[in-house]
């Protein structure tokens, strides 16, 4: 949401340095103003010279002073509103109405005018005490002055997990269920691909191409298939959903599907970028049915270098529906998961299939590309859809092969792609990443040098060299310490209408073509390519101009870029709820942890079962403990004591806030540091007891004996009360 809104009664000088930035609000009512472009540290904002701005928004901000502790400014214009809804509590009293909101950070409360106390649609106004969403419809003016708003959804109590997610959805503007008129659309289709979608097509249906996917997946938008090819190399067929023949440019479809960029999965459920009709069924690659796909079809040598590759328009069957430990069980990789008859039958080629993979892994791996391997909270369900487990993903070694070999195949047929495209100079969607920024290697520098990990900053530049350093953090401890500080160095991925590189994968070329289903620049990727193997030339001309306008595809991208953010901060929040129901019923039970994290208000430490980030508050580490500045460590002053990145840890639950989606905890006492605390307790007591003694030494006040007591006298006042002398 824009607002260009000029701040009033402020005094401007042409004279004054003026940035533009983001504006975070402290609970306690002042704020800070963060610049990307400027250098030097934030610009300090008391309340008084907040104006109209709230917190989150993108403001101009003019500086007044400076001093020692740094830059003071005041806001004179707000650029962009960093949101337009709220959520808190409803609360009335007679005929007013008014929310407070959970964020303490958010200027409140939130008037709600009587033409706009009713939420539309359903009618309900809500009772006192509910969890409430609102629309601000009216922004504050004045740093005095409150926001207006109406109500958009009256969810429940407070402290339920389905009004806590729904919340989190409602305030990201996710709506769960598409329109009638898109769910018409996609049903219009019916069950079944009809004979006059085929025509055109190459038939595939000879090809196994089974599915490989976890075992909760909800889609399958992908299957594979590779075969020994006589030279001994690998024929590899990697087949995609066929989405673009059903998601049509002007549709109603497409427009949700581009405002809504991907699919997100919650713990209980998938909202996804389809209608359902169409994601779980006609584009999804069920086993024994005829689908649509498009599929890269080539040949490998012996060590996987590919000798000629080719684009197809075809129609498939799966034959099967299979899971990563199924897979993993049938190659022998594992005896954990429960056989699965359908890769038992399939072994041959899947064997062949995680061979070729290999190699390709291989070369990757040689060119430079970073392999972090990060785990993934995977949350257990009861059958009323609470947590029972937190746990993470992929424990078993045999499993992440197999997990791999599609990883493999995936970014495989990715370059196929984005090589295409270039080599045919054709418009395209590319997935870029750039080198990390050398500004936030520093805490990382600073952590090798404490471990005696050899690090060179500028040999971060370049993919084969960061690769290096990677493999050598493996080998080390605390490799998972130095994998996490390594990945908040890196730059994030994003789309982009120019091929810039993938850093990440070392890839000259790389774009995302294999999960139409549930990633919108897949789907511009694919109307690319069929638009470019169209027969008819003035035919293909004609659709290219269609699908390949220069700013569409510009659109597309930055809007599936803001999309795939946002859908990953709902997940991480919605995660944070679950891990916080969880946890709610084991405050006061004792768990061991890793630190991963010094922040501003304490450390994180991630326990190792159940798979929780609880964060340990300055005061709850130990007697006179301070966060050290690198944010690597924090020390005791008086003993001297530090805690460092990947200490392992004894903690005990305290609380388990559900509004602030945080787990609290205070690190467990030993005997040791009772005693040390105790003895801080004595020594901060003895030297309260000697400044109170010199403060009344220096005011020349000694003890006497007790007197007897004097005759009172009346004594006259001053209009405050006050002993007048």
């Amino acid at each position: 949401m824009r607002s260009r809104t000029p701040t009033r009664n402020v005094a401007r000088s042409k004279d004054r340095d003026r940035r533009e930035g983001v504006l975070s609000v402290n609970p306690r009512g002042f704020g800070f103003v963060a610049s990307p472009t400027a250098t030097g540290d934030d610009v300090f904002i008391p309340t008084a010279s907040l104006s109209g701005a709230m917190h989150g928004d993108r403001v101009v901000v003019e500086i007044v002073a400076r001093g020692s502790r740094g830059a003071e400014g005041q806001i004179i214009e707000v650029m962009e509103r960093g949101t337009n809804r709220i959520s808190g509590i409803l609360r009335r009293r007679g005929k007013s109405a008014w929310v407070l909101p959970d964020d303490p950070r958010v200027r409140g409360p939130v008037t709600l005018t009587r033409e706009m106390d009713r939420q539309d649609g359903e009618g309900n106004s809500g009772v006192d005490g509910q969890v409430v969403v609102v629309q601000i419809t009216r922004f504050p003016a004045s740093p005095d002055a409150h926001p207006e708003g109406k109500l958009l959804a009256v969810l429940g109590a407070p402290g339920e997990l389905s009004v806590e997610v729904r919340k989190i959805l409602l305030l990201a503007s996710i709506d769960e269920v598409h329109s009638e008129l898109a769910i018409d659309e996609a049903e219009a289709y019916g069950l079944d691909v009809p004979p006059s979608m085929l025509e055109g097509r190459e038939d595939l249906t000879h090809i196994p191409l089974p599915t490989i996917d976890p075992e909760d997946a909800r889609d399958h938008d992908d299957a594979v298939w590779v075969e020994r090819s006589a030279s001994g190399g690998y024929e590899v067929w990697v087949a995609i959903a066929d989405v673009s023949a059903y998601v049509r440019p002007g549709t109603k479809i497409d427009e949700e599907s581009r405002a809504r960029g991907c699919s997100i999965y919650l713990p209980d459920r998938a909202i996804p970028m389809l209608p359902r009709a169409l994601s779980s069924n006609l584009c999804s690659l069920l086993p024994d049915v005829v689908r649509l796909c498009l599929c890269v079809h080539a040949e490998l040598d012996a060590k996987g270098h590919v000798k000629k590759s080719r684009v197809v328009r075809g129609f498939m069957k799966s034959a099967a529906k299979l899971t990563y430990g199924g897979v993993a069980r049938a190659l022998g990789f594992t005896d954990a998961p429960p056989q699965q008859p359908k890769a038992e039958e399939l072994v041959r080629g899947l064997r062949v299939a995680y061979e070729c993979s290999r190699h390709l892994r291989t070369r990757r791996m040689k060119r430079g590309a970073l392999d972090f391997d990060l785990p993934e909270a995977v949350v257990k369900l009861d059958a009323n859809g609470k947590p029972v487990a937190i746990t993470r993903r992929a424990e078993d070694a045999g499993v992440k092969k197999a997990y791999q070999l599609i990883e493999e195949l995936m970014i495989f047929a990715n370059e196929i792609v984005a090589g295409w495209l270039l080599k045919h100079d054709l418009p395209g969607v590319y997935r870029v990443h750039l080198p990390p920024d050398s500004n936030k290697l520093d805490r990382l520098s600073a952590m090798c040098e404490r471990l005696g990990v050899e690090f060179d900053a500028e040999a971060t530049q370049t993919p084969k060299e960061l690769s290096a350093l990677l493999k050598t953090f493996s080998q080390h401890s605390l490799s998972n310490v130095l994998n996490n500080l390594l990945l908040r160095s890196m730059k994030q991925a994003a789309y982009d209408v120019s091929n810039l590189g993938h850093f990440g994968l070392a890839s000259t070329a790389y774009l995302h073509f294999t999960s139409p289903i549930r990633r919108y620049p897949d789907l511009v990727v694919h109307r690319i390519v069929h638009a470019a193997l169209t027969h008819d030339e003035r035919a293909r001309k004609k659709a290219l101009r269609q699908v390949g306008q220069m700013d569409q595809r510009t659109e597309a991208a930055t809007q599936s870029s803001m999309a795939e953010r946002r859908a990953m901060e709902v997940e991480r929040e919605v995660l944070d709820v679950y891990r916080c129901f969880y946890m709610m019923d084991r405050i006061g039970d004792s768990f061991e942890g890793t630190i991963s994290a010094f922040v501003g208000s304490g450390m994180f430490v991630t326990l190792d079962e159940p798979f929780v980030d609880v964060l340990v508050r300055t005061e709850d580490i130990g007697p006179d403990f301070v966060i050290d500045d690198d944010g690597l460590s924090a020390h005791a002053r008086r003993s001297g004591d530090i805690l460092t990145l990947g200490d392992r840890l004894p903690i005990t639950v305290t609380d388990a806030a559900i509004l602030r989606r945080t787990v609290y905890g205070r690190r467990t006492k030993s005997e040791a540091n009772e005693h040390e605390e105790r003895r801080t307790r004595r020594g901060q007591s003895e030297r309260g007891s000697r400044r109170a003694t010199k403060k009344l030494h220096g005011k020349k006040m000694f003890l006497k004996p007790k007197a007897k007591p004097a005759k009172t006298k009346k004594v006259k006042t001053s209009h405050k009360g006050k002993k007048r002398k």
